[in-house]
């Protein structure tokens, strides 16, 4: 829910050979440009736009030996309407990764900052973001293996444009998982996790979760991961009564023929609102198919159905809003010269809230070139 109204861009590997090494250090430059035009945009509180959006990411990434990748790409927003601010967003990815005897090893560090249009506030809002994850695998033999990880992510939100009084939260939590491989293509999983919410504003909070995961190969062309658990959530500076929630996660992969893929995921969580004295229950489904059309078209159809309930974090204060958000995305690309892609895009997306300041109809269209070495 805290996502941006405007549609997905395009996810597209490094291409083959690069053109630039320096020693170790391999660069992958990259540049998108993005031509949209949209209806029913949240620029400000209950004002809805309408606007043509052009947007330009030049990027480079580089991959640092055999254990290291760096990205960074800026982002730039052009719109069409004086209600929206034109801004460019930034994003930096670090990602390594490395084994040692029967360790394997990861870090990630992201810092992006953004400026767009969000369901959750109701307009263009500004976020900046922090986040950090180490991970460690051990084996202790063939079938038996104990996943650890430590997460850091801190969030600094702007109070413009929204109704709402938003605040900045900071995240420490770790989710640890013993895994058994009780056949080649069946595992299973129990898994302990919990963290603490540090808010600007408001109480903070901790939580504890408790999951049991299976992961299946059904068939050569069939996957299953499914999880399960509860959640529980203090709030620890004002009297209010725990949030105990059931959690649960499912994702079935299936390619039926060369080409073909489709894809189904459900889930249920609790997550940290930006809006003062609130966190959210989200349960969603999503599915999908991907198919490729005369060996280079590929075609993708997504649609998604969420229910967000707004919950208070704080005694005595009534809430009564619930959202239920549908989305819809058609892509449909094709590559030239090897290293581009060209595609045209469709999404329509409708977010139905019992509060009239957060009901959201967008449509959007466009296309999009992406060109990388």
């Amino acid at each position: 829910m805290d996502s941006s109204v405007l549609a997905p861009l395009p996810e597209a590997p490094y291409a083959g050979q690069p053109l630039l090494q320096a020693g170790p250090v391999i660069f992958h430059p990259h540049l998108l440009y993005r031509f949209m035009y949209a209806e029913g945009i949240p620029a400000q509180a209950n004002e809805k736009v309408s606007t043509v959006i052009n947007e330009v990411d030049p990027g480079i990434g580089m991959e640092v030996g055999r254990h290291w990748r760096l990205d960074y790409t800026p982002s730039l927003h052009y719109y069409s309407s004086s209600l929206l601010r034109d801004t460019t967003d930034q994003s930096v990815a670090l990602n390594g990764a490395t084994a040692y005897e029967n360790w394997t090893l990861g870090l990630s560090q992201r810092y992006a900052t953004t400026s767009q249009p969000l369901i959750e506030t109701g307009a263009q809002t500004d976020v900046e973001t922090y986040s950090t994850a180490l991970n460690a695998t051990y084996s202790f033999n063939a079938k038996t293996s104990l996943q650890m990880g430590l997460n850091q992510d801190f969030q600094f939100v702007g109070q413009n444009a929204s109704s709402e009084s938003l605040v900045d939260s900071r995240v420490w939590s770790t989710m640890d998982w013993l895994n058994y491989q009780f056949w080649p293509r069946f595992n299973l999983a129990f898994g302990l996790g919990g963290g603490y919410v540090d808010l600007s504003a408001g109480s903070s909070m901790s939580y504890e979760q408790v999951q049991g995961r299976l992961t299946w190969q059904v068939a050569d062309k069939l996957s299953l991961v499914v999880s399960a658990g509860y959640e529980e959530w203090q709030f620890l500076d004002v009297n209010t009564q725990d949030l105990v929630s059931p959690l649960f996660g499912a994702s079935l992969l299936y390619r039926p023929f060369a080409g073909t893929t489709l894809s189904l995921n459900a889930a249920r969580s609790i997550m940290v609102s930006y809006i003062f004295n609130q966190v959210i229950e989200n349960t969603g489904v999503t599915g999908g198919i991907q198919q490729r059309l005369f060996k280079k078209l590929l075609f993708d159809l997504t649609g998604g159905y969420s229910v967000a309930s707004y919950e208070a974090s704080a005694f005595g204060l009534a809430l009564s809003r619930e959202d239920h958000n549908l989305v819809l995305n058609a892509r449909l690309s094709v590559p030239f010269l090897k290293r581009g892609t060209v595609g045209t895009f469709f999404q329509a997306n409708h977010n139905d809230s019992t509060v009239s300041a957060f009901r959201v109809s967008t449509t959007q269209i466009g296309s999009d070139l992406d060109y990388r070495f």
